[in-house]
């Protein structure tokens, strides 16, 4: 598999808007996207007139970057998404946001998605009760996402029993405390806080 080893906050300046990958760098005013919001590279200043095939193909690769997958994994995602009832972008952002990173990152575990998927991939967590170390891990209404015992006295995890939960969907609930977190219903559009144009992504891969 690709792995991205460049700086992150390139990321950010060649999509135009912050992707929110660096965790609490990302809202503090030395965030390079505040610096230099233009594309990197000697040209990325310069304006260029981008076609309806271009914006669609920034729209998919900034939702993909948002969420951390790579390009098979993310057209798979929009092909189980199309034989799904209901609307087909929709879906895809609904198959992204159960993702067990994801849901990490929801309840405030990780400071952003990258870091939920290194937690979720040491075998931190438990869902109904079974170690589950795959970040792509879907997870369904009622499942019980905790920390495992014998990692609840883990100098990350006595730091996270102290936090204020903030902005939590309305999907996920979490108690800090016990470490514990439930889905209680699976996520729906408005649950999606990113900028996302999800229209243009289903008519990039259905030409």
């Amino acid at each position: 598999m690709a792995v991205y080893r460049d700086a992150k906050c390139k990321l950010c300046r060649r999509e135009g808007a912050k992707l929110f990958l660096k965790g609490e760098k990302c809202y503090m005013e030395k965030c390079p996207f505040n610096k230099r919001p233009t594309p990197p590279g000697q040209h990325g200043a310069a304006r260029k007139k981008v076609s309806e095939y271009g914006l669609q193909l920034r729209e998919k690769q900034k939702t993909k970057r948002i969420y951390g997958v790579q390009e098979g994994q993310f057209r798979h995602y929009y092909e189980m998404a199309d034989r799904m009832k209901g609307i087909t972008g929709e879906n895809m952002l609904s198959l992204l946001e159960r993702r067990l990173d994801n849901v990490i990152f929801r309840m405030g575990i990780g400071a952003s998605r990258t870091q939920a998927r290194q937690l979720v991939n040491h075998s931190h967590f438990t869902v109904n009760g079974r170690t589950v170390n795959v970040p792509s891990y879907c997870v369904k209404a009622g499942d019980i996402i905790a920390v495992k015992e014998n990692r609840k006295n883990n100098k990350f995890f006595e730091q996270i029993k102290t936090m204020k939960v903030a902005n939590m969907p309305k999907w996920l609930e979490f108690d800090p405390e016990k470490l514990v977190g439930k889905v209680l219903a699976l996520p729906t559009r408005e649950d999606v806080d990113s900028q996302i144009a999800e229209h243009m992504i289903v008519e990039l891969y259905s030409k």
